[in-house]
């Protein structure tokens, strides 16, 4: 059978791409479709096992290679102008219009879903706040560019044969949204790689992409407050510059570090903390991995992978004096840094892709009959 995996945007190997590999090792067969393609070779190896992809108009678009969102408004056109029609499998990668790709009644269409669209969704009014976008002729643009987006979401929904959710969470989100149901597969987590290490040193690790909505800055605010507390600060985007200038002498900066530094810190930090609400959260699952419990915001698909008072602790509310409180609570609690890495066993790619295959067989059979194996 001929299979397609059309996926956003390959531009960096985050947990969106971790999926596709995972994807990979189990069928090497795909054709690969993407809006735009700017990976280096290394993470075109370890993603794609070397392969090329074919990309939409949008990669030719000066700029676009720099900061493809610009272009939100061309998405929907772009993805539909994939012709996948010699396919007979296609699975989607899909966080915000992978799963729009056109296909007809005879091919079998399997999404996994990392979330609806959060900008359109979601996060829409954080997004505007946080690009000045409430007001103006700019601001009146960007709300139609996302109400059409969000009518053309809904309706592209009912592209894909079979939903499958990262977490609990987004299936109810896909439930809302959609109206459909989900299978839950969570992502596969590098349990291998996060080897667990018990001896822990005095500081604190924070990492993401350094953008507003994962809330590093209400961390950096909390560390502020308590200068006897060094926290470390992993990641690179555009709020880098403004997180320096407010960060007392306690936090440190690393900036994009290689695999292998984040596994070390990860393994000696007394604790992840994490204050973004997250659809599933791979960097949480990977702490707990090396036996690093968490302080997290008590909801989405946090709730799923955390054991509170056993692997981390909960704050309520994104706030200063909430962080405050957690990290106080959390160096009351003893923790077993083996009994943290087993939970996140239950996450490994190992099994990932067990259930995976398990599921797009069952429903490949289910859609051709018995005539064709996947």
């Amino acid at each position: 059978m001929k299979k397609a995996l059309v996926h956003d945007w390959f531009y960096t190997n985050a947990g969106g791409e971790k999926v596709v590999q995972s994807l990979t090792n189990v069928w090497s067969d795909f054709d690969f479709y993407t809006l735009v393609d700017t990976l280096n070779d290394k993470d075109r190896n370890d993603i794609l096992k070397g392969a090329k992809t074919t990309t939409s108009f949008i990669q030719n678009i000066p700029t676009a290679k720099k900061n493809h969102r610009k272009f939100l408004q061309l998405f929907p056109l772009a993805i539909e102008g994939f012709d996948l029609s010699e396919y007979d499998v296609v699975i989607s990668s899909s966080s915000a219009v992978a799963k729009g790709a056109l296909t007809n009644q005879n091919q079998l269409h399997i999404c996994y879903c990392h979330s609806p669209m959060r900008y359109a969704w979601n996060l829409y009014f954080d997004y505007l706040k946080s690009k000045s976008l409430m007001k103006g002729i700019k601001g009146w643009y960007a709300k139609r560019v996302l109400h059409k987006i969000r009518q053309w979401d809904v309706v592209s929904s009912n592209r894909v044969d079979f939903f499958v959710a990262n977490s609990n969470y987004i299936a109810e989100r896909i439930k809302k949204i959609y109206n459909r149901e989900a299978t839950v597969i969570y992502p596969p987590v590098d349990t291998d790689t996060f080897q667990l290490n018990v001896d822990k040193s005095d500081f604190y690790v924070a990492a993401s992409r350094l953008v507003s909505y994962k809330k590093i800055e209400l961390i950096i605010q909390a560390f502020n407050k308590l200068p006897n507390k060094k926290l470390v600060v992993i990641g690179e985007g555009p709020d880098k510059k403004k997180l320096q200038k407010i960060a007392e002498k306690n936090i440190k900066f690393k900036g994009k570090v290689s695999e292998e530094k984040m596994v070390e810190l990860l393994q000696k930090a007394k604790a992840l903390v994490f204050a973004a609400d997250e659809d599933f959260g791979i960097l949480p699952v990977e702490a707990q991995s090396c036996g690093t419990p968490v302080i997290a915001y008590r909801k989405g698909g946090l709730l799923e992978t955390i054991i509170e008072n056993k692997t981390g602790v909960f704050f309520d509310k994104q706030s200063e004096l909430d962080i405050i409180n957690a990290i106080r609570n959390f160096e009351e609690v003893e923790f077993s840094s083996e009994a943290i890495r087993q939970n996140a066993l239950r996450f490994s790619r190992q099994r990932f892709e067990r259930e995976i295959k398990e599921f797009v067989e069952e429903k490949t059979k289910q859609f051709f009959g018995e005539k064709k194996i996947f």
